[in-house]
């Protein structure tokens, strides 16, 4: 018997739109729920976000996840990775690769495709293959897991924080600031020694703005008015002067 997670993972369609957010912008389904085993888009995640999530991304055209993730869940020794910005990842299913003739080296158990050493499944699905075909029990495998979260690279719509019920849409990783009230961090020069820099950080809620000016040592509020911070920006220097030819 294979976990319901597992064959989801295997049979959900990513990073296509999402049916109940079709007007919504990026919609595409790049999560997969583990406990309803069901794909979401960015939308939908507020609803599940005490459920363990697990995040699909996108490699050469196939669904992909990082090592990272997929070991708490699952056994993936032997399973070759691929590393993507600094991240190691492992495909979710096989890709067969056609072979007249197979030549020195290590190749997948279940699609024939050539490995590094001392890898012999090149995807999830391979390796699930191979197991329940050997052992017909996955269950050994399997690895206890509670609780699974999204990691802090991942992006919620900012729509979704616009309503007023905006603490219904709040993940434990959260660091939004509602209200007027601002959440500030200084270092002052007698904590950092002498010669280190005072850094002050303000950050307010997404809906305002704040333009910050750097002087020597220090960062300073100029102005949170959106007019000025509009003037500042589409400041030009003035009409510009062609160079006397020589």
């Amino acid at each position: 018997m294979k976990p319901a997670w597992l064959d989801a993972l295997y049979a959900e369609k990513f990073f296509v739109g999402c049916p109940y957010h079709e007007t919504a912008k990026k919609n595409e389904k790049n999560v997969c729920c583990l406990d309803c085993c069901i794909s979401l888009c960015p939308h939908c995640v507020p609803s599940h976000r005490y459920h363990r999530l697990l995040q699909v991304r996108r490699y050469v055209y196939h669904d992909v996840i990082r090592l990272e993730d997929l070991q708490k869940l699952i056994d993936c020794s032997n399973v070759q990775a691929y590393t993507i910005n600094s991240a190691k990842v492992v495909f979710i299913k096989k890709r067969p690769q056609n072979r007249q003739f197979k030549g020195a080296g290590n190749y997948c158990t279940s699609c024939d495709r050539s490995l590094q050493e001392p890898f012999i499944h090149c995807s999830l699905g391979c390796k699930v293959e191979f197991v329940m075909k050997r052992y017909r029990d996955i269950n050994p495998f399997i690895k206890p897991c509670h609780t699974l979260t999204l990691g802090p690279d991942y992006i919620i719509p900012q729509d979704l924080h616009a309503d007023d019920n905006m603490a219904a849409y709040e993940t434990p990783r959260s660091t939004v600031v509602d209200g007027d009230d601002s959440m500030s961090w200084s270092s002052t020069s007698s904590e950092l020694g002498d010669g280190a820099t005072t850094t002050h950080v303000v950050r307010k809620k997404r809906t305002g703005f704040c333009f910050c000016a750097k002087s020597a040592n220090s960062y300073k509020v100029v102005s949170e008015d959106p007019d000025d911070i509009s003037n500042c920006i589409n400041r030009r220097k003035g009409i510009p002067q062609r160079s006397p030819l020589c």
